[in-house]
């Protein structure tokens, strides 16, 4: 009789509750699953949660700590780098990949070479273009990637470059298993990386509908510990309205970055907490400097200065707390120069256009962001403004916008007059703003800006171990950047991300990422 009482007391009561799953409202589907293949906001949420790099930047802050290097040691001159890995780091196991052994030197090289030989037998398999690697000249930097051991892994550069390290933290430097990488190839699957991927991050891909929701689950065997978050969910939503709703009525705990104008709607609200910062970010307009006549340098200014910037800033930044941006990066950044000065002056842009021949003005197309960020909120509207300002010049703008992805790949492809771009960093590094969006790496096929003289002053930026002479060659860069105007340069904003009260462990990152490691809810 005692036995069948406590069978029936254990029978009627209530299951132990398991793990609450966390979700992430995001403002974009990935592009994809390959870190070093990206490098939007949008992927990089997703991907820094699956991979990792050699080194990281402390969670809050811009500062280098070890990651899947235990240590390292730099040469003074900067162009040696010796790294010490991290012992018993395991990858992800999933339904299509089952690993025989931890991570070790061999992924290093692998993930490296890739992004460094065009003649790797993986990119012989799956041709493809890395982004940001590509935009930085890196395979143009490094002399030698050597295997010194299981353990160690020493780069050898042709010059000094002291953002060097920093490199190894960026997205798109997450490790890949050479094991896996193998299988694939010798599957025939390589393009399969970008799609089903295996990395040594807390969470592990699952599955995803493209534009609808994503599924990452807990790495059981992560090295730091398996994640108190069994089932991490990122729910796509593009309109920021929406992403609100959901978090006021609890459907997600975070939210994608939000606007301005969204604060109303979460005031009062007591579950929910908005987390802000003034974020290393900017917005631009880019030119194509392969079509006529942007590819002239006084059409540029002109273009620039006839825009009224106290005026699109009260539309779209209502609360004041984005600052309009004058240079390449933002004033917290060492190295920032200080002497230069947006202008606003159509009577000036008019002569400008005249003295260029251009009199009775041109048409171009103004492509308009298709989501909303921080440092541009309403890509629409944005656009609608600058249209009316440019046609008090006689330019005539028509606005062109896609769909993200096809946004992108437009763009990439050098479809556009002019369109919307920005970029955020995790780290206040002149270096991380110039090199990989302004430098002749970074051109493609002459449609972004190439400059011999602005380039000579970043490699020698980068070389230059004594702060005050690099932080010199930085301003003076920026002088040609002000002069040649690839960019008009729009904003630098504040970001605000909320979140449900009862997220614990969420750290805001100084450039608005996401990180969910020690991330659970109540």
């Amino acid at each position: 009789m005692l036995a069948l009482a406590l069978v029936c007391a254990g029978a009627a009561a209530p299951a132990a509750p398991g793990p609450k799953p966390l979700v992430y409202c995001a403002d974009a589907s990935p592009e994809g699953f390959d870190p070093a293949l990206w490098d939007t906001a949008s992927t990089s949420n997703v991907t820094a949660q699956i991979f990792q790099g050699l080194a990281a930047f402390e969670r809050g802050s811009g500062k280098l700590v070890p990651a899947l290097a235990a240590a390292w040691e730099v040469s003074p001159d900067a162009r040696v780098y010796t790294f010490t890995l991290r012992r018993g780091v395991r990858f992800h196991t999933t339904p299509y990949f089952t690993p025989t052994r931890a991570f070790d030197a061999d992924d290093v090289l692998f993930t490296f070479g890739r992004l460094v030989d065009p003649q790797h037998p993986f990119n012989r398999a799956f041709p493809a273009t890395f982004v940001y690697p590509q935009s930085l000249g890196l395979a143009g930097m490094i002399a030698s990637i050597e295997k010194l051991d299981a353990e160690h892994v020493r780069f050898t550069l042709k010059k000094g470059n002291v953002a060097f390290l920093g490199y190894f933290a960026g997205h798109f430097a997450g490790i890949h298993s050479a094991e896996y990488a193998a299988r694939l190839l010798a599957q025939g699957r390589a393009s399969a990386i970008n799609n089903q991927p295996v990395g040594t991050g807390p969470y592990q891909f699952k599955s995803w509908r493209k534009d609808d929701v994503l599924r990452l689950v807990a790495h059981p065997e992560y090295w730091r510990g398996r994640q108190r978050t069994e089932r991490l969910v990122y729910s796509i939503s593009r309109e920021p309205s929406v992403r609100v709703q959901k978090l006021v009525r609890g459907e997600c705990q975070i939210t994608a970055p939000i606007r301005d104008v969204d604060l109303a709607a979460l005031a009062g609200q007591p579950q929910v907490v908005v987390e802000k910062i003034p974020a290393l970010n900017i917005s631009y307009l880019a030119f194509n400097l392969k079509h006529p006549p942007l590819d002239r340098r006084a059409v540029r200014e002109a273009l620039d200065i006839a825009i009224d910037r106290d005026a699109l800033f009260k539309v779209l930044f209502p609360r004041g707390d984005a600052l309009q941006a004058v240079s390449a990066f933002p004033p917290a950044v060492p190295g920032y120069n200080r002497a230069l000065r947006n202008e606003y002056d159509p009577a000036r842009a008019r002569a400008l256009l005249a003295q260029a021949g251009l009199a009775g003005g041109f048409e171009l197309q103004l492509w308009a962001l298709p989501i909303a960020r921080p440092t541009n909120p309403n890509g629409q509207l944005m656009a609608q403004l600058i249209q009316a300002d440019w046609a008090r010049i006689g330019v005539k703008a028509r606005i062109v916008s896609y769909e993200w992805g096809e946004y992108l790949k437009r763009a990439n492809q050098g479809e556009h007059d002019v369109y919307m771009s920005g970029w955020t960093s995790d780290t206040a590094n002149a270096d991380d703003f110039l090199a990989p969006n302004l430098s002749c790496a970074a051109s493609r096929g002459g449609i972004k800006f190439c400059n011999a003289e602005f380039d000579a002053l970043l490699e020698a930026a980068r070389g230059e171990v004594d702060e005050r002479r690099r932080l010199a060659l930085y301003e003076r860069a920026q002088l040609i950047f002000k002069h040649e105007r690839p960019w008009i340069t729009i904003a630098h904003s504040t970001v605000y991300l909320p979140h449900r009260r009862d997220v614990r462990g969420f750290v805001m990152s100084p450039n608005g990422s996401v990180d969910f490691e020690g991330v659970w809810r109540e």
